[in-house]
């Protein structure tokens, strides 16, 4: 799978038992419909996040294209806090773009990692400074 910034190949990485793609030119990651409540632990935590989003319409950010269907993304601002958080959303439901250190931002915010499991993962992972 191509990333859908900079074009490159993605490698597979195992993130709390949940592969997920990883581009490691920009650092960007890619998760399939239904990974993202995977990785949340349940379908509870992860509703809390999804209801969240919002169109971002008046975004200046250049479309991507997703990685599957190769049809433009829609992006979502996550959450109300500021900064905000815009992610790329595929219109069909193949899956969620986060550019990079946008997943560990939105898991710290929302709080939905009381134990801290996936921010320690992301932290080792790719090197994310971890917000307590």
């Amino acid at each position: 799978m191509d990333c859908p910034v900079c074009k490159n190949a993605m490698i597979t990485l195992e993130l709390a038992d949940v592969e997920i793609d990883y581009c490691t030119d920009c650092g960007g990651i890619w998760l399939d419909a239904g990974e993202l409540e995977m990785l949340l632990g349940g379908l509870e935590k992860a509703r809390q996040l999804l209801d969240s989003f919002k169109p971002g319409s008046m975004s200046t950010e250049k479309p991507r294209k997703c990685p599957i269907c190769d049809k433009k993304m829609q992006k979502i601002i996550v959450g109300s806090e500021e900064p905000t958080i815009l992610i790329d959303k595929c219109r069909r439901g193949d899956g969620l773009w986060f550019d990079r250190g946008e997943l560990q931002d939105i898991v710290n915010r929302a709080e939905l990692d009381k134990d801290n499991k996936i921010r320690e993962l992301l932290a080792d992972m790719f090197g994310c400074s971890q917000q307590d």
